[in-house]
């Protein structure tokens, strides 16, 4: 009999559209499986590859303004993941940043986690959490910190439930050592590779595409670039956008959301992808790439394994570190790469870029699948 596969994933609303979710539609490509999340808004969207699709949700489904951010109800998401009953299936497959691990299973069942990152919330991002949510203070602070102490309790056994983890990258398997003291095999996101423009000849002004949030750092480049006097393209969308509208020179264009071919147009025109952030992979820093453009990152978490530093590369270099996250060491990166930037080749970089490709992942992620069933049914 062919195996019966869940896929449980945390939530699915048109606003989610990051390296989770090309993740899950990956899967999808490849596996027949049905689909779980705490919400789903994704199969009413007409626009949407999961229009009309049968979708098991939890009560959260329900409440008030989940469309909008079920992470309001942070304190319910692992007893909301708990209620999914998947006891039919004989393979699960979760893709978890916050609580799609913590799903319950039983002894014959075998549950594979693809691994984001540990939930943010509750390790890395706590006090960034607490001082967004204007819940630091007074009692309500305490509170809150009570809860995330509890979170992490619950984060910590429920990885108990995962038969086995892979991590998105090498940084981060380590937090997943540091968080749960498991072990996690490593197998990089799927990039769209073959569908990303490659364009040799650059336009003259920069690009940074991110979701306008604190962490992200998206307003130290805007601060950088005010002093640089440089032309700066940023297409995003975030609580943080009045801020970044207010600080932002007459050099920098302000573009907001846009659709993924303004997306993959500007990415390919760029003379250079410039990024601040400290992320667990970053998929955008490997599409740069993959279209012939040059980037300038911090030189942390998941940029140490897919971009080449022209310091140490010299001739198959994709890109130029900056060690701090500071307005200084982004302008001198950038002033780096205005003298070197003919030093790039678009050709390498869309080479460099093609060992991150859908193909590539499909082919690990079905062999890492098949080896742990053969694992499981052996009794080994």
């Amino acid at each position: 009999m062919p195996l019966k596969y869940a896929l449980v994933h945390e939530w699915l609303t048109p606003e989610a559209t990051g390296g989770s979710e090309l993740v899950v539609q990956e899967i999808l490509n490849h596996i027949e499986a049905n689909l779980y999340a705490l919400i789903d808004f994704e199969s009413s969207n007409s626009d949407s590859y999961l229009y009309k699709r049968q979708i098991g949700t939890t009560f959260l489904q329900h409440l008030p303004y989940a469309r909008n951010g079920v992470q309001k109800y942070l304190p319910l998401l692992p007893l909301a993941i708990e209620q999914l009953d998947l006891r039919q299936y004989d393979v699960i497959l979760s893709s978890s940043h916050a609580v799609a691990k913590g799903i319950l299973t039983t002894p014959d069942q075998l549950h594979i986690c693809y691994c984001h990152t540990p939930m943010r919330y509750a390790w890395d991002l706590t006090f960034d959490y607490l001082r967004e949510s204007n819940l630091g203070q007074g009692l309500a602070g305490w509170v809150t910190r009570y809860l995330l102490h509890r979170l992490r309790q619950w984060d910590v056994l429920s990885a108990n439930r995962v038969d086995y983890f892979i991590a998105n990258s090498q940084h981060t398997a380590r937090r997943i050592w540091r968080c749960y003291r498991r072990e996690a095999t490593v197998i990089y996101p799927p990039v769209n590779v073959d569908n990303l423009p490659f364009l040799p000849e650059k336009a003259d002004f920069y690009l940074t595409v991110s979701r306008l949030v604190s962490y992200k750092q998206v307003s130290l480049i805007v601060k950088a670039f005010n002093q640089l006097q440089l032309p700066l393209v940023i297409i995003g969308t975030g609580s943080e956008m009045p801020k970044i509208r207010e600080i932002a020179n007459s050099n920098i264009q302000i573009l907001g959301w846009q659709p993924d071919d303004v997306v993959k147009k500007y990415m390919a025109r760029a003379k250079a992808f410039v990024y601040a952030a400290c992320e667990d992979f970053g998929i955008a820093l490997v599409e740069a790439q993959a279209c012939g453009t040059p980037v300038i990152a911090y030189g942390a978490g998941g940029a140490l394994e897919t971009v080449r530093d022209l310091r140490s590369y010299m001739d198959t270099a994709t890109g130029i570190f900056f060690k701090t996250q500071t307005e200084a060491a982004v302008m001198e990166a950038v002033e780096k790469f205005e003298i070197y930037q003919n030093s790039f080749n678009p050709e390498y970089m869309r080479s460099h870029a093609s060992q991150f490709s859908s193909q590539v992942f499909a082919e690990r992620y079905l062999k890492f699948i098949d080896q742990c069933y053969k694992q499981k049914i052996s009794g080994k």
